[in-house]
């Protein structure tokens, strides 16, 4: 009688440990910052959106947190690096959200996003990402309307600069 082979394979005892998938399920979302920026004109507040580089959809200006900058000091540094605007911003958080990063490497990681609101008050002629992405501005409702993510979506509409808009 032949004994049965006991032994497992590496990968599989890699697969085993490492790729504990309820564990992965269960990781905390990465966090990201991002800055709201405004403005008022005639009395209407206004949006800018940004096009995302991967999908093209309607977005605000986000990323990952840079290790010198407070939170909204690293809101303003994406706002400027993918839109060219520069006000001033919120020290706090005015909300959050969450989506669903796709990563350029394959696969996705869920992330919370605290948005800084970001009075727009001058726009570069040349920043790091122009050309990558379209902006555009738009009245607070239909900036709503044109983000995919329905927290952002609340967000938007509920942003009630403080008076007066300085």
């Amino acid at each position: 009688m032949q004994a049965k082979d006991t032994k497992t394979s590496l990968f599989r005892r890699a697969a085993d440990k490492v790729l504990n998938f309820p564990t992965l399920m269960a990781l905390p979302p990465r966090v990201q910052y991002a800055a709201l920026p405004w403005r008022m004109i005639d009395g209407t507040l206004e949006v800018m959106l940004l096009t995302s580089r991967g999908t093209g959809r309607w977005v605000i200006p986000k990323g990952w947190p840079h290790d010198t900058l407070s939170s909204a000091g690293s809101a303003a540094q994406e706002a400027w690096e993918e839109a060219g605007i520069r006000g001033p911003i919120t020290e706090e958080p005015i909300g959050s959200f969450r989506y669903e990063k796709v990563r350029d490497e394959g696969g996705s990681v869920m992330c919370i996003v605290y948005v800084h609101a970001l009075q727009v008050t001058e726009q570069a002629e040349n920043w790091p990402e122009k050309g990558q992405r379209e902006y555009q501005w738009f009245p607070r409702q239909t900036a709503a309307r044109q983000v995919h993510e329905m927290e952002l979506h609340d967000l938007i509409l509920s942003f009630a600069p403080a008076l007066p808009y300085a």
